[in-house]
């Protein structure tokens, strides 16, 4: 069995907008905590890794050097109101101190996490930080400053040459916009966002008629769901789409970004996702991913991140993790010891708005086969 690496420093807490944002550090470092007590850690091939900060260089792969000096000015004392033509001094994305720092060491760790699969030392490594596809290349925003995920594909492609393939799907309920605009006229990165439909959540992107430009026309992949979307059609509408075009691409490479925001219990979105269902989900990505670069996302609920993300990393080291939170953790979960890692219940749609869901994915399902099916080969 191939090594699993786990990409974590402490250091990713400074990535921190404030006590008021709900992009709260506090999830990753308790997803470590958990993941660590669940004994994963102690596995056979499986590895705990602190990455280095990214460079640069490595950073102007992706993002306009004007833009990352934009990002180090407020650390070297400047501030200027051409921050908000960059998108930053938002209420999303607002000007803190070490903000430059945080963010390249997000990409770093995202970058690292590529290298270590790249160079054949793990199969699978799992940054839980990054994830951050929001951020365009001279803008920042949604809570991204800088997009560790497309840097770390660019990085890929700078290393390995133009002719690799690189799968990059995302889970996350908001489209994957920043990624998608940084490969959206290239074939060699099969882009594939599965979100929240942008009639109802922010970017208000990722529509099923976007499908790259150019040569990268098919190569870019959108399935919008509707709101309540609950496991049984999301694993349908994943099903249908994601999985044979995986299949037909072959890609060398495939990373993931692991958004779960897509819970029913997540207070920013309207998707209604349990945990079996987000796992499920990993587990059809797991089985295509021969070379596997996984990034965190979304996920605003506290109690739920850290479940999620470890049962996920629990699926990329092949092992089956325990019923219930270890009594180490049991105090940040409500009820104590006792407490399931996976939930106990389900979302609670009604039957009509499932329905409605279902309507709706079987919909967007034969559109994406009609847009995107016939440049890979796939019957419609």
């Amino acid at each position: 069995m191939a090594e699993t690496t786990l990409v974590y420093t402490p250091r990713f807490a400074e990535y921190d907008f404030g006590p008021g944002h709900p992009m709260r550090p506090v999830r990753v470092q308790r997803t470590y905590e958990l993941i660590r007590a669940c004994g994963l850690l102690e596995r056979p091939h499986v590895s705990l890794e602190a990455p280095p900060m990214a460079s640069e260089e490595t950073l102007a792969l992706v993002h306009h050097r004007k833009y990352i000096g934009a990002v180090r000015r407020p650390r070297d004392g400047e501030y200027s109101h051409q921050a908000l033509d960059f998108g930053l001094g938002t209420i999303d994305n607002p000007i803190v101190e070490g903000m430059y720092e945080a963010s390249a060491i997000v990409v770093g760790g995202s970058v690292f996490a590529a290298d270590r699969v790249i160079d054949g030392a793990a199969s699978a490594a799992f940054n839980p930080s990054g994830g951050l596809h929001h951020a365009r290349r001279a803008r920042a925003a949604g809570f991204c400053i800088f997009n560790d995920a497309a840097v770390a594909i660019a990085h890929l492609l700078k290393r390995c040459g133009k002719e690799v393939k690189v799968a990059y799907v995302d889970i996350d309920a908001h489209h994957g916009d920043g990624v998608q605009e940084a490969f959206y006229r290239q074939r060699n990165v099969l882009t594939i966002s599965v979100h929240e439909s942008g009639r109802y959540l922010y970017p208000g992107t990722g529509y099923v008629e976007e499908i790259g430009e150019g040569k990268g026309t098919g190569f870019c992949v959108n399935l919008p769901l509707a709101p309540y979307t609950t496991d049984d059609t999301y694993l349908f509408a994943f099903r249908e789409i994601v999985c044979p075009l995986l299949e037909a691409y072959a890609p060398d490479f495939v990373c993931t970004q692991l958004g779960i925001d897509t819970h029913y219990r997540d207070p920013l979105t309207h998707m209604c996702l349990t945990t079996r269902g987000y796992v499920a989900v990993v587990d059809e990505i797991a089985q295509r991913a021969g070379r596997w670069i996984a990034l965190g996302g979304g996920g605003y609920q506290m109690t739920v991140v850290p479940r999620a993300w470890t049962l996920a990393f629990a699926r990329m080291t092949e092992t089956e993790p325990p019923e219930e939170i270890p009594p180490s953790e049991a105090a940040h979960y409500p009820g104590g010891e006792g407490v399931k890692l996976h939930d106990s219940g389900d979302a609670g749609v009604s039957e009509d708005l499932s329905a409605a869901a279902r309507e709706f994915a079987e919909k967007t399902v034969q559109s994406v086969k009609q847009f995107v099916f016939p440049y890979h080969g796939l019957p419609t």
